[in-house]
């Protein structure tokens, strides 16, 4: 069986100020033109099809131009809800849809109910896993501590139990957004962080053929049978080294797997220029970017007058400002920064602690910062579901 694995379309979201729905629909053109060259079995998409849980109205008319033409080639697709999506609006109309072949698994509930394809060489189960919230699934899932790895782990022995009462030579195929460990993030995902640990490891999905994983817009293979597609378009500068594209899988008669990486159509090269801001207006080897959506840092010591304007002047695509003044290493403001590159949340609090008491928290004191933080996500995740 053939499948086409892709994730994280975030319909109606915008790469700084720039509109991206126009390139959000000639991808859409290119997957059904994909679906259709390469004579593609079945399309798995893998959660955040919408950029949040209230869409604009373009993007649901976008997605519902998607489901038709998809529908139209009469090829089943497969999807999940995401940490982005509202899993009850994305699911609305599930069971009508389902007989058009478009299979929306939005329903934790459901994780062990599969999707049940079949080819020349029988069944293959789709198990369709949407964004585990721990807060909110921890009882459905009968789990002592809310996290991620416990929640998912739960969810796969579901998933492992109804394959085994599935006929000998079954193949199965397990769609989820989640942050697998050794997956590399970008600036454009949200946080999905709980108990300090957000990656699971990639053994908790054992037992199955295929991996179609989404919520890192980067495409990564962690291992052949678990793969990321990325999202199909950049949504941060920090995407700067990404391709963009979708996995073409060929399922096996054994299960096994062979993949085809196809790239995605590009609207505009995306760059990152850092320097002084008359360097930059000077230097001949950044001509190459000036079509280029650019990301610009001055390292001037005192910012320049009107930068952004004299910037636009040679990189007329230039969307983003960013400035990082060379200091000396004693100077206070370079020294703050560098203590706060690259911290969580809860890490910065713990230098907080340290800094005004001159000790830095004990294991109570850290249980009770990782519990709050714990509770503002499980209230933003609660808030994100009842819009």
């Amino acid at each position: 069986m053939r499948l086409l694995h892709t994730s994280d379309w975030h319909l109606g979201r915008a790469f700084h100020r720039v509109n991206m729905l126009g390139a959000q629909a000639e991808f859409i053109g290119h997957l059904v033109t994909t679906v259709r060259e390469r004579a593609v079995d079945a399309v798995v998409v893998s959660g955040d099809v919408y950029d949040r849980a209230v869409p604009p109205l373009a993007a649901v008319e976008l997605f519902d131009d998607a489901l038709h033409r998809l529908a139209g080639l009469g090829v089943p697709t497969v999807m999940i809800s995401g940490n982005h999506d509202s899993a009850r609006r994305l699911g609305v109309g599930a069971g009508l849809i389902d007989r058009a072949g478009i299979h929306l698994r939005t329903d934790p509930a459901a994780a062990g109910t599969p999707v049940l394809l079949a080819d020349a060489h029988g069944d293959v189960a789709f198990y369709g896993l949407p964004y585990l919230e721990p807060a909110l699934v921890k009882d459905e899932f009968a789990v002592e501590r809310a996290g991620h790895e416990a929640v998912l782990g739960a969810a796969m022995d579901r998933v492992r139990a109804d394959l085994a009462t599935r006929a000998r030579g079954t193949r199965s195929v397990v769609l989820a957004h989640a942050f697998v460990t050794g997956g590399r993030a970008s600036d454009s995902e949200r946080d999905i962080t709980v108990g300090g640990v957000a990656a699971v490891p990639a053994g908790v999905f054992d037992g199955v053929d295929y991996v179609a994983l989404g919520h890192l817009h980067g495409c990564q293979t962690l291992t052949a049978r678990v793969r990321y597609s990325g999202s199909p378009l950049a949504y941060s500068f920090s995407e700067a080294d990404h391709r963009k594209s979708m996995w073409l899988i060929d399922l096996g008669a054994d299960g096994s797997v062979t993949a085809e990486r196809l790239d995605c159509p590009v609207p505009r090269p995306l760059a990152r220029v850092r320097g002084t801001l008359e360097n930059l207006l000077a230097d001949p080897e950044l001509s190459r970017y000036e079509d280029s959506w650019v990301e610009a840092t001055l390292t001037d010591p005192v910012r320049p007058a009107d930068p952004m304007a004299r910037l636009t002047e040679r990189f007329p695509h230039a969307l983003s400002l960013v400035f990082a003044p060379e200091r000396a290493p004693d100077d206070p403001e370079a020294s703050y920064a560098r203590r706060l590159a690259g911290r969580s949340d809860q890490q910065v609090a713990e230098d907080f602690v340290a800094h005004v008491r001159g000790a830095g928290p004990d294991d109570r004191e850290l249980g009770v910062l990782r519990e709050a933080f714990d509770a503002v996500r499980a209230d933003d995740a609660v808030r994100e579901v009842a819009r």
